[in-house]
C-alpha cells in the first residue's frame, strides 16, 4: 500500500518552501565574502534541571517537541509542564490524575481499568520516556499508571510529527524520569485514605562510588486500596533503579529499569446503561458496578533503558538510546449489555470473556545536536534517526452464557456463575516496524527572529493477522515537515506561529477487517508567549486550527460479537484557543490555571465529537501561610461545560423511535489540600478530594457501540506522612 500522491504531493512542496525560506541566509553568508567566525563560549550541561530540585510549579527547558532545550517563548507550540512539586501538592499519583489537570486534555474513562485521553478533540497516543517512545496500541492505557518514578511530564499539544514519529495533532505525553544525584538523598513516604486505601513509597539517591563518577537511584512503591465501586479493588507494586556512570569528563552512560504492576478484583468492563427503553436517563448509585465477583484484571508495565551521551567540541553533543518497553495484561471479565426496562429494570444480558494482551516495543535513537555558524549568526541543527519493532498478540476466549438475562442491576450483587471459557477463540499477533530519520534547524535570523524547520521521513511496515484478517501494510519515506517563526516584541514576549503535516497509522479495522488507511492533514498554531516577574511566572495564548482525513469512526459491530468495525471519515476539523498562567505570583502563592476552548465539526459543519468538552478549565495554587512556619493550604478546581452523546433510539414507551441524547451537564471538581512541616525532616499532607461531593459521569466516549458511562470518585480523602533527607 503506498500513501495518496496528493499529500506526498503537498509534502514535497512544502519542504521546498521551508528551503527556500532559508535561502537568504544562505545566500548573505555566499555574497559576504570571506568572514571572522565569532568564538563560541559553549558550557556544557547534562540537561535540563530536575522540577524536584526547584520545588516550583515552573520548569526550565524542555527537549519533547524538537530535543533541543527549548525554553518557554523558544518552543512555538503550548507546552504543559506538570513539576514534581504540583504532583506531591495534589497527590497525583497516576497518570489520570495529572492529565486531568493539564491544559486542553480530558481523561476518558470508559472502564476503571482502560483509559484513553484526548486533546484538542483527538485522541492522545503518542507516549515517551524522556523523549523516546512509541504511539500506544489501541490509543489507551490499561491498568494504573503510577508517578512515582517520574519527576516531571511534559505535555507538547498540536502535531508533534518531528519527534514522534506520527503528526498526531493531539499531543504528546513526555515521563521525564528521575535521575541520580551526586548527593545523598531519601525519602519515605506513607498514606493512607479513604476506602481502606494504604500506599508506600521510597526513594533514595546518591553517589555509589568515592569520586561521585557513579550515581544510583532506587524508587519502590506499594499501594493496596477498595473503591467507593462495589467488590473493586486495586493492588500496585512498583520499582525503578536507575545507574549513571562518566564513563570519561564527557562521557555519562545510564542503565535502567522500572517495573508496575497492576491488579485489580471485580473491574469494570463496560459500565453502566445510561438510558432505559424509553429513553429516560439512568440514575444508579454511584458505587453501582456490573462486575462479577471472579472478575479480575491484572496489567505489568516492563521498562528497560540505556543511554549513552557523549560531550563534543564545539558544544555539541551525541546521545544514543535503546529502550524496551514490555507490557502484559491477563484477565477475566464479564459485561453487561443491552438496555433496561424503566419499571422492571430487566434488559441486560451476559457477555463472559477472557482476555490476554503482550506487547513487546523495542526503540532505538540516536541524534546529534549543537551550534553551527551561518551568515555571522549561531544556530542550532538536530540531525538524527530512529528504529523501532512493536509486536502485539492478543487473544479474546469467549465465555459459556453469552445473552444469559440478568437481574436488574439495583439487586446485582456480583454472583454469577464463572463459565467455561470455550465458546470460541479470536486474536490478533501483527508486527509493526518503523525506521525514521529527522533533522531539525533553528535558525537565528535576527536578534528578535527565530525559525524553526525541520524534516523527518518514514518508512513503515506491518506484518500479521487481526481476528481472522490480514494486517499488512507499507508506507516508503513519507514526508512529515515542520515549520515555525518565534519573534521577539521585546524582552518579556514573543509571538509564534507553527505548521505541522499529519500523518498517523490507524490499527482500526473496517468491515472486511482490514486496517484503515492513515489519517491526513494539517496542524496550524500561532501564539503569544509571556515571562512576568523576572521570569517566576510564564504564559502561552494559542490559537489551534487542524484539518484531518480518514478519521476512524465506530460504523457497528461484528456479527456475534461485541467488537467494533470502523469507517474513515473525512472532513473533520478542530479550532479553538488555549490560555495558560503558571508561576510564582509572589514568594509565597504558586498558581497554575488553564482553559481551553474548542469547537470540533464535521463536512458538513456538525458537532464531531459531542463527548468532547467545548470549554475547558484548570486552576491549582498553593499557599504559604504567614506567621506559621512551614504551612502550606491549597486548592484545585477542574471544570468542564456539558457533554452529549447520541446513543440510539428508544423502543418503548411515548419516545418510541425518537432518538436518545444523553446528557452530562457541566460541572465543576473541587479538591483541597493542607500540608505542614510539624518537624525537621518531616511533613504531614492532607487532600480532601470532591469536597463538594459533586456526582458526575467519567466519560460520555462510546467504546465500540457502548453507550455506555459510571460515576466519578464521591468525596474522599488521604493523608500523607513523609520524611525526607
Amino acid at each position: 500500500m503506498s500513501p495518496n500522491p496528493e499529500p506526498l504531493f503537498r509534502r514535497k512542496a512544502l519542504f521546498t518552501a521551508i528551503l527556500c525560506a532559508t535561502l537568504p541566509a544562505v545566500a548573505a553568508a555566499q555574497d559576504s565574502g570571506p568572514t571572522i567566525l565569532e568564538v563560541l563560549d559553549v558550557s556544557a550541561e547534562r540537561g535540563p534541571v530536575s522540577s524536584e530540585a526547584t520545588g516550583s510549579y515552573t520548569s526550565g527547558a524542555t527537549t519533547t517537541s524538537m530535543k533541543m532545550a527549548l525554553g518557554h517563548r523558544e518552543t512555538p507550540q503550548a507546552v504543559t509542564v506538570v513539576t514534581r512539586e504540583q504532583i506531591d501538592d495534589f497527590a497525583l499519583n497516576d497518570i489520570n490524575d495529572v492529565l486531568e489537570g493539564t491544559t486542553g486534555v480530558t481523561v476518558e474513562s470508559v472502564e476503571t481499568d482502560r483509559t484513553y485521553y484526548t486533546a484538542r478533540g483527538f485522541e492522545v497516543n503518542n507516549f515517551q520516556y524522556d523523549g523516546v517512545g512509541l504511539p500506544a496500541v489501541y490509543d489507551n492505557v490499561q491498568g494504573e499508571l503510577d508517578t512515582a518514578f517520574f519527576d516531571r511530564v511534559e505535555v507538547v499539544r498540536g502535531a508533534n510529527g518531528l519527534m514522534a514519529g506520527s503528526g498526531n495533532p493531539a499531543a504528546t505525553v513526555n515521563f521525564i524520569r528521575k535521575r541520580p544525584t551526586e548527593e545523598t538523598s531519601a525519602s519515605v513516604a506513607v498514606t493512607g485514605g479513604s476506602w481502606d486505601r494504604k500506599r508506600i513509597v521510597g526513594d533514595a539517591s546518591g553517589a555509589v562510588s568515592e569520586s561521585g563518577a557513579v550515581r544510583a537511584r532506587v524508587v519502590a512503591g506499594y499501594e493496596d486500596k477498595n473503591s467507593y465501586l462495589d467488590r473493586y479493588s486495586n493492588e500496585k507494586q512498583m520499582f525503578y533503579g536507575v545507574l549513571e556512570a562518566d564513563l570519561t569528563d564527557t562521557t555519562l552512560l545510564t542503565l535502567g529499569h522500572a517495573i508496575q504492576t497492576s491488579d485489580t478484583d471485580s473491574p469494570l468492563w463496560g459500565a453502566l446503561p445510561l438510558f432505559y427503553t424509553d429513553g429516560t436517563a439512568t440514575d444508579f448509585a454511584r458505587s453501582t458496578s456490573t462486575a462479577s465477583d471472579w472478575s479480575y484484571w491484572d496489567n505489568t508495565r516492563q521498562n528497560s533503558f540505556v543511554e549513552l551521551q557523549q560531550e563534543l567540541a564545539g558544544g555539541w553533543r551525541a546521545k544514543g538510546s535503546v529502550l524496551r518497553l514490555e507490557k502484559d495484561s491477563d484477565s477475566e471479565l464479564f459485561y453487561q449489555y443491552g438496555t433496561p426496562d424503566p419499571q422492571t429494570g430487566e434488559g441486560l444480558m451476559a457477555y463472559p470473556s477472557q482476555y490476554d494482551l503482550d506487547i513487546e516495543q523495542w526503540v532505538a535513537d540516536v541524534y546529534a545536536t549543537g551550534p553551527f555558524i551561518l551568515a555571522n549568526r549561531t544556530h542550532e541543527l538536530v540531525i538524527g534517526a530512529t528504529w523501532s519493532r512493536s509486536e502485539t498478540v492478543d487473544e479474546s476466549r469467549y465465555g459459556q452464557g453469552i445473552g444469559n438475562p440478568l437481574p436488574p442491576l439495583t439487586q446485582w450483587d456480583g454472583n454469577y456463575p464463572r463459565p467455561a471459557f470455550d465458546n470460541g477463540v479470536a486474536g490478533s499477533d501483527w508486527t509493526d516496524r518503523e525506521t525514521a530519520t529527522y533533522a531539525a534547524a533553528r535558525w537565528t535570523l535576527t536578534d528578535s527572529l527565530t525559525a524553526i524547520t525541520g524534516l523527518r521521513l518514514t518508512w513503515l511496515e506491518s506484518k500479521g493477522t487481526s481476528y481472522g484478517a490480514a494486517r499488512n501494510t507499507r508506507y516508503h519515506a513519507v514526508e512529515t515537515p515542520y515549520a515555525g517563526l518565534i519573534y521577539d516584541l521585546d524582552r518579556d514576549h514573543s509571538v509564534y506561529v507553527s505548521y505541522t503535516e499529519i500523518f498517523t497509522p490507524q490499527t482500526e479495522v473496517d468491515i472486511n477487517r482490514d486496517r484503515l488507511d492513515p489519517i491526513d492533514g494539517v496542524n496550524y498554531e500561532l501564539g503569544l508567549k509571556s515571562e512576568f516577574l523576572a521570569d517566576r511566572v510564564n504564559t502561552t495564548v494559542a490559537l489551534f486550527r487542524t484539518e484531518q482525513q480518514n478519521v476512524a469512526e465506530v460504523a457497528g459491530t461484528f456479527s456475534g460479537t461485541q467488537d467494533a468495525y470502523y469507517r474513515g471519515m473525512d472532513g473533520i476539523q478542530s479550532e479553538g484557543v488555549e490560555l495558560e498562567f503558571v508561576g510564582e505570583v509572589t514568594d509565597r502563592i504558586q498558581l497554575f490555571a488553564g482553559y481551553t476552548y474548542v469547537n470540533i465539526e464535521d463536512a458538513e459543519g456538525d458537532p464531531a465529537k459531542p463527548f468532547v468538552p467545548e470549554h475547558l478549565a484548570q486552576l491549582r495554587g498553593t499557599w504559604e501561610v504567614p506567621g506559621i512556619e512551614g504551612l502550606e493550604v491549597g486548592s484545585e478546581i477542574r471544570w468542564q461545560s456539558s457533554i452529549t452523546q447520541e446513543q440510539g433510539v428508544a423502543t418503548t414507551g411515548p419516545n418510541a423511535g425518537s432518538i436518545i441524547i444523553t446528557e452530562q451537564e457541566s460541572y465543576a471538581v473541587v479538591d483541597l489540600m493542607a500540608s505542614y512541616d510539624f518537624a525537621r525532616h518531616w511533613n504531614a499532607t492532607l487532600n480532601v478530594n470532591n469536597v463538594t461531593d459533586e456526582k458526575y459521569i467519567e466519560s460520555l466516549k462510546k467504546f465500540g457501540t457502548s453507550a455506555q458511562g459510571f460515576y466519578g470518585e464521591p468525596a474522599n480523602a488521604s493523608l500523607t506522612v513523609s520524611w525526607v533527607y
